[in-house]
């Protein structure tokens, strides 16, 4: 059992350096090849970093602001969420940083709206794979698990917020077209993180069964969640006795249920909607 613990540590370390070394090139591809060229703002933290470029007039490069502007981030981490979450979310702006530098620019000029759409799905794909592997790309990442884990909210309106000031100095900088654009890559940026990383998204899943124990063991055993069970229901197909099973899951187990009720009742009627709000005990991923 040690030898396989061991074994298991060293494949999720592999896992989330690697998921740093593939944000730090997604991020340094979506900046040096379709950002900049289109001056086009990135959302968060990198986003401002380049407006300080744009504002010392390239006397103070995006990758060295990056860097520094993640360090009181990456404190508030390392005093407020984990230690190993904190050493891994520094590697990833470290490699993001010198990403930035060492990979060239390229001069082709594409059309805004290119740059805007290419710069945004490249980088919302390295940062879904990083969440999706667990760790953070620093920015505003940190200070939105924060407001999570004090106040159980979403970190959305602030996010916005952020993401709003970018858009409005992008407008001022290089004229209001761009803001647009700026807005576009930011939109498109977010709906690519929410297709990869899925493990934040609650489901609220209700299951029509004749077989409710079956799919209770599976449920509890293998997923970890707990179940509330409405009993003496009738089907008025068939006037047959059925239970009602009611749980929430992540949208990353979606999956995983579907294998279970088909394994154990394959005639079951599974109805999932998104659940906005969750209140009292779920089961999250713990961060370290």
């Amino acid at each position: 059992m040690d030898q396989l613990s061991k074994i298991s540590r060293q494949h999720t370390n592999f896992s989330k350096i690697s998921a740093a070394v593939i944000y730090a090139l997604c991020v340094s591809i979506a900046l040096n090849f379709f950002w900049e060229p289109g001056h086009i703002y990135a959302s968060g933290v990198t986003g401002f970093a380049q407006i300080i470029q744009s504002l010392s007039h390239n006397l103070l490069s995006t990758n060295v602001m990056y860097f520094a502007l993640n360090i009181p981030l990456i404190i508030m981490g390392w005093l407020k969420i984990g230690h190993k979450f904190t050493l891994y979310t520094i590697l990833a702006v470290a490699f993001s940083s010198i990403m930035m530098k060492v990979m060239p620019p390229i001069s082709t000029q594409f059309d805004p709206i290119i740059c805007a759409l290419f710069g945004g799905v490249i980088n919302g794909a390295g940062t879904g794979f990083a969440l999706k592997n667990g760790i953070s790309t620093g920015g505003l990442d940190i200070i939105g698990i924060i407001v999570r884990k004090k106040t159980g909210h979403s970190f959305g309106t602030i996010n916005i917020f952020f993401n709003l000031m970018i858009v409005a100095v992008a407008g001022f900088i290089f004229g209001w077209p761009f803001a647009f654009y700026t807005a576009i890559g930011i939109f498109v940026n977010g709906r690519v993180i929410d297709m990869i990383y899925t493990q934040n998204q609650k489901m609220q899943v209700m299951i029509v069964t004749e077989h409710p124990r079956d799919l209770i063991d599976d449920i509890q055993g293998k997923m970890r969640r707990g179940i509330t069970i409405v009993h003496d229901v009738e089907g008025a197909f068939g006037h047959t006795e059925k239970t009602i099973l009611f749980t929430i899951i992540s949208r990353y187990e979606m999956h995983e249920l579907g294998q279970v009720v088909q394994n154990k009742d394959p005639y079951a009627f599974v109805s999932i909607t998104k659940a906005e709000k969750v209140i009292g005990r779920f089961k999250e991923p713990k961060v370290e």
